[in-house]
């Protein structure tokens, strides 16, 4: 009966570390494939514009297709630009307001 246990539990050990170090290798391969990928993400581009794709490339990770309005700013844009504007006054309006009691 000892014996027998103590084999089923060195089997149920086993078996539990092996599936936490695959795991592990999972989490780190996942880890270095993602340091490639932003590694070659330049590369892509790059690729891209040498092909003829650009600025068309779906296939590169992370792209972001370049401002087709350089130098004009569109009413989406504005938007974000105002309401950038209205945090950053109240973010001030808040430090005034802490200044002023401190003294």
């Amino acid at each position: 009966w000892g014996q027998e246990t103590i084999k089923g539990w060195h089997k149920q050990a086993s078996a539990i570390q092996t599936a936490s170090q695959e795991q592990a290798c999972s989490a780190e391969d996942l880890k270095h494939r993602a340091q490639l990928q932003n590694k070659l993400a330049g590369a892509c581009e790059e690729m891209c514009k040498e092909v003829g794709a650009y600025p068309k490339c779906a296939q590169c990770p992370k792209f972001v297709e370049p401002d087709s309005t350089p130098g004009v700013m569109t009413w989406e844009e504005l938007l974000e630009h105002m309401d950038n504007l209205v945090a950053w006054g109240q973010e001030t309006i808040k430090g005034w307001h802490k200044q002023a009691v401190s003294m």
